[in-house]
């Protein structure tokens, strides 16, 4: 599914449960930070190589997976609030980090 029907069916979903007027870009960003905080907790006192092995395991892959979705819907639902492309802010970031960071 491509970033604008996601953003459409998060849309609709945060519609059916009349949440718009919580979704406020600060909410937004510290629900954001929240998630990432929740990712972070998964690999917080793992080792490298245990964080590189994190999707053997199929319950914690399976929790990686749900909190990743997290974040993006998150990520997503502010870009769509803010009238963010995020496809084209990426490019442009990687343009412009290509420019700040050529390589050898």
């Amino acid at each position: 599914m491509a970033i604008p029907e996601l953003q459409q069916r998060l849309r609709d979903f945060v519609a059916e449960r009349d949440w718009q007027r919580f979704q406020t870009p600060k909410n937004l960003v510290m629900a954001l930070t929240g998630e990432v905080g929740e990712l972070t907790e998964i690999f917080q006192w793992l080792t490298a190589e245990q964080s590189a092995t994190v999707m053997s395991d199929p319950a914690r892959a399976e929790h990686v997976r749900d909190e990743i979705a997290d974040v993006l819907a998150y990520l997503l639902r502010l870009c769509d609030v803010l009238g963010i492309d995020p496809e084209a802010a990426l490019a442009a970031k990687i343009t412009k980090n290509a420019i700040k960071h050529p390589s050898n």
